[in-house]
């Protein structure tokens, strides 16, 4: 039985993403910031869909001590993790730093991801054709990335944060699909449509989409026979797309991993 792990799974796309996995045959480790969250959404999926073999697994993803205790009990449930989805993201309208000291948005957004990935890719290694996909946006278009100052101060917007995060989700999955090149594992980002979200709501004040319609992109890459083999893309309902100009700078991608190795140096 194929294993996937969802972050950010207690509700919105990602607890949609986590049903539909689940109802496909997957056994999911559906992720949340707190036991009880977790739980309550492994219980719903389990009650709504015969059959289903989901676990909790519970970390915040803003402290990256709790990233890395995450990644190591993944390991243990799952030793061939056959999908990492990287799906948790938050959206800040004021600065904030986490106990580590990081900007918050990009704690969770980009560094949570980039180091639950590195602690999980001997995992995903191991599985017949591991999948690593992330779930990016749109407004990395509006994204600009400083990599001597990702967590800045002067001039700190939400928007603004939230872009350059989702400019970093991608050039992140370019440098990790060169690093992968050679095995049997790929990596894809995507964004998943205008959908009514909790993020969406509290960030652009405004409605979308249904959940469903969100999840469809990161299932398809999770789960497809199509997807197989397809890596380093950014797709749009399903269908691989054009990211922005940024978005397609190679050294961009490289100076930015090297600059995320060094902020995450003692969790590493």
């Amino acid at each position: 039985m194929r294993t996937a792990l969802v972050t950010g799974a207690t509700d919105g796309i990602g607890f949609e993403t986590a049903r539909q996995l689940a109802a496909q045959g997957l056994r999911v480790l559906v992720h949340g910031r707190n036991a009880d969250k977790a739980g309550a959404a492994a219980q719903r999926i389990a009650g709504g869909t015969p059959g289903a073999r989901v676990e909790p697994v519970v970390a915040d993803l803003a402290r990256m001590a709790e990233v890395v205790a995450l990644a190591r009990t993944v390991e243990a449930k799952a030793p061939a993790l056959d999908v990492l989805l990287n799906n948790a993201g938050v959206y800040a309208d004021t600065r904030q730093l986490t106990p580590d000291g990081l900007e918050t948005t990009m704690a969770v957004n980009h560094f949570a991801p980039f180091l639950l990935t590195h602690h999980l890719l001997a995992a995903v290694k191991r599985a017949r054709q591991g999948r690593v996909v992330t779930v990016s946006s749109m407004a990395h278009a509006s994204g600009e990335i400083d990599v001597n100052d990702l967590a800045p101060a002067r001039g700190y917007t939400g928007y603004g944060a939230y872009s350059t995060s989702k400019l970093a989700n991608i050039l992140f999955t370019v440098a990790l699909a060169k690093r992968l090149t050679g095995t049997r594992v790929t990596a894809n980002c995507l964004h998943p449509g205008v959908i009514a979200t909790k993020l969406l709501r509290a960030g652009f004040g405004m409605g979308g989409g249904s959940v469903e319609r969100g999840a469809r992109t990161s299932v398809y890459l999770a789960t497809s026979p199509e997807a197989e083999g397809v890596t380093a893309k950014y797709f749009v309902d399903g269908q691989a797309a054009t990211p922005s100009r940024r978005a397609r700078d190679d050294r961009l991608a490289e100076v930015l991993w090297e600059a995320s190795e060094l902020t995450l140096a003692a969790w590493l």
